[in-house]
């Protein structure tokens, strides 16, 4: 079992994988930072100094003037700004993805173009003969041009 395992995991597709886990965990990260420290904080300042982590309802309807109070008083709540920086995050990391995958499918050479078949069947006998035939080789018979 064990050197199942280990041929299984030497793969190649294996190792590509496990590379592609990391490098887009990592690039997740950096998503998410550019979305809570760069991108939303200019929206924020737009639309009136709105902190989009900090927006939340609480459940217990009492007021508190942060989510990190909300959190400490043990209130329950609804976060509804994170997940706008969770969706924002989507959408960046979903575009990415698909800039990127658009690129490789171009860059990825193109399958050629299914030759013409250079042989094809007698109707007379069955037996294969050159596309260009008149004549079946076989049976002799009078072949049309395909």
């Amino acid at each position: 079992m064990f050197k199942e395992f280990k041929e299984f995991a030497v793969r190649g597709n294996v190792l590509d994988m496990a590379v592609g886990i990391i490098i887009g965990a990592a690039f997740g990260q950096i998503v998410t930072s550019f979305v809570q420290d760069i991108l939303m904080p200019p929206i924020g300042r737009l639309l009136g100094h709105v902190d989009f982590s900090n927006l939340f309802v609480s459940l217990s309807g009492t007021h508190y003037d942060t989510l990190a109070a909300a959190k400490a008083a043990g209130a329950a709540t609804v976060n509804y700004g994170v997940f706008l920086n969770t969706i924002v995050n989507f959408v960046i990391v979903a575009f990415a993805i698909f800039l990127l995958v658009r690129e490789v499918n171009r860059l990825a050479p193109k399958p050629a173009p299914a030759a013409a078949p250079a042989m094809r069947d007698c109707p007379y006998c069955l037996s294969a003969v050159p596309v260009k035939a008149t004549r079946c080789a076989h049976c002799t018979s009078e072949l049309r041009s395909a």
